[in-house]
């Protein structure tokens, strides 16, 4: 049986969404494959996240990862939203969830560091929950 596909989507698919991506692959890819994308995209990832990701967790996501937008990604499984409200895309699934999280581009690093984790803890919970067939 194939892994289920999931999408974290925002409206640039610049930091949060990509920030979710790379943190599917390293700490979820056994269970699921991670793709991220927007309605719109910036020239590169931001740069802080990049930074924050290859010091916090070893992982380069300009090395593996572009700004895509929706129809650069294969059908999924599920999608889930970073937190950004009425103007969030949309993508057909079977499960959708909004993450509500905060656009941290702009703000310190701690800032940063505390969406990361949200983001860290949010995809091991997802992973348990497609284990466990919640989802």
């Amino acid at each position: 049986m194939s892994k289920p596909k999931v999408a974290f989507v925002c409206v640039h698919n610049s930091c949060r969404s990509q920030m979710a991506e790379a943190l599917g692959k390293a700490l979820a890819g056994n269970v699921f494959e991670s793709y991220s994308a927007g309605t719109e995209t910036k020239p590169q990832i931001n740069q802080d996240a990049v930074r924050l990701m290859k010091d916090r967790h070893g992982i380069d996501m300009e090395a593996t990862q572009r700004s895509k937008l929706l129809a650069d990604i294969p059908p999924v499984d599920v999608v889930i939203t970073m937190g950004c409200n009425v103007n969030c895309p949309w993508l057909p699934c079977r499960h959708r969830e909004d993450w509500g999280l905060d656009d941290p581009t702009g703000c310190p690093d701690k800032t940063f560091l505390d969406v990361m984790t949200a983001i860290q803890e949010k995809v091991l919970d997802l992973k348990h929950r497609i284990e466990t067939n919640q989802i």
